[in-house]
């Protein structure tokens, strides 16, 4: 039986056991992480945690939405048992009626195929780590190589234990102060969430200094359920030159190639950026996003108006 659970109902510590053991968990749909990227959220459960949907929402004109939290590429139905479209349908069907709109993203282990508006496929970019280093750095490209032979002869230097506030500033004073895609608050949940990821073990985070010491790149790594998502860097003008990003993920793929991973780049839907990522040999992943308005041929215009464009 599936059931709907206000955030106050919710027991965290069996939601968290179920999403540790699901066969498609992630670390975005931890109870912890949840609490520090979403204004709000609740959760649809089956019997005794045998699996979970998070419920991220907030609430604008007096209209209760559902919305894909920052610094989640995927959410969905987490499972311990398998996962056919049939449950996933039936989790669907259980999303409360108060929620007039729904734009969620679901994991790559949700297939709908009963949905009644066509969900958007989106694309993630993913790269197995369990090779050898030798064995994957062949799968490079052309370009790639030749990026990385300039980052040698730059003498860059990685070190491996930055505070993620100076990778957050370095962005912040770059790539964020033109396209502006963070507000204020999101890089304060993005603190929080790393210095937490941290002190349990599910963080790291790496610099790339030039030869003057000056940090011109940095990288936020998380690791869960046997997959390290790059969630988030940072790069000034130097870095580019230097092609210090595509040195760091060198370095990092090197010290944890062999190993039974997945390397998750976490996008992208941007082409030039899916180039870049797909230099490193991956591939990419397919994942939905599902998006409709709960409200009657009147209403739908009014919902688009004050809910979606403001």
């Amino acid at each position: 039986m599936i059931k709907y659970l206000a955030h106050n109902e919710i027991n965290k510590r069996s939601w968290d056991e179920c999403v540790k053991a699901s066969v498609n968990g992630r670390l975005y749909a931890y109870a912890w992480y949840l609490d520090i990227v979403c204004d709000h959220w609740e959760g649809l459960v089956l019997d005794d945690y045998r699996a979970v949907f998070p419920l991220p929402y907030r609430k604008k004109f007096g209209l209760n939405y559902i919305y894909q939290p920052v610094f989640t590429q995927q959410l969905g139905l987490f499972s311990k048992v398998p996962i056919s479209p049939q449950l996933l349908e039936d989790f669907l069907n259980q999303i409360p009626s108060k929620y007039k709109y729904v734009n969620l993203n679901l994991n790559q282990h949700n297939r709908p195929k009963y949905l009644k508006s066509k969900p958007e496929k989106r694309r993630n970019i993913e790269m197995d780590l369990l090779d050898e280093y030798g064995h994957l750095k062949e799968k490079y490209s052309v370009n790639l190589k030749r990026n990385l032979k300039k980052a040698e002869k730059s003498k860059l230097t990685i070190f491996e234990n930055l505070k993620p506030d100076a990778v957050i500033q370095l962005f912040k004073a770059n790539k964020g102060k033109t396209l502006k895609p963070f507000s204020e608050d999101d890089y304060v949940r993005l603190i929080r969430l790393v210095y937490k990821a941290i002190q349990q073990g599910n963080a790291e985070v790496w610099g790339v200094y030039t030869s003057e010491n000056n940090l011109c790149a940095g990288g936020i790594f998380l690791q869960s359920h046997k997959r390290i998502t790059f969630l988030f860097s940072g790069a000034n003008d130097e870095a580019k030159q230097l092609a210090a990003l595509p040195y760091m993920l060198d370095a990092f793929i090197e010290a944890h190639a062999g190993r039974e991973l997945v390397f998750d780049f976490e996008g992208s839907n941007n082409e030039q950026l899916a180039r870049f990522y797909l230099g490193f040999g991956s591939k990419p992943i397919s994942y939905y996003q599902i998006k409709w308005i709960r409200a009657s041929f009147f209403f739908k215009p009014v919902i688009q108006a004050y809910l979606l464009t403001r």
